[in-house]
């Protein structure tokens, strides 16, 4: 760092993807991850190529073939139990700009600028 903006600068840059980027890619997974038909996690089988049974099969009956090739159950619930854990809130959390004990410094100049952020 050679000066004070650019100090400003990565810190803000930090304290935005730590925050508040963070919670709208996490916390938006689970209403649309949460059905593994939206994102399977794997697939079991490539794309198929013409001519070959399997893209007769895929031709004749497209959500079976599809379906046949994503996750497996198994691998499916384990999927969905830990984007559901990572989509929760806890509940002990304390959101950006907000302390539970107002004496958290000493510090009175800390605590005016921790006000005028919040």
């Amino acid at each position: 760092m050679n000066s004070i903006n650019e100090l400003v600068e990565s810190c803000s840059i930090i304290i935005w993807l730590a925050s508040a980027f963070h919670a709208a890619v996490n916390f938006g997974q689970y209403p649309y991850g949460g059905l593994i038909l939206n994102r399977p996690t794997m697939t079991r089988r490539l794309i198929p190529e013409k001519g070959t049974k399997e893209y007769e099969e895929m031709e004749k009956d497209d959500q079976r073939a599809y379906l046949r090739t994503i996750t497996p159950k198994t691998e499916a619930l384990i999927d969905l139990t830990v984007i559901e854990i990572l989509s929760r809130h806890a509940s002990d959390e304390v959101y950006l700009g907000k302390r539970e004990n107002d004496e958290w410094t000493a510090d009175e100049k800390a605590r005016v600028a921790f006000k005028r952020f919040a």
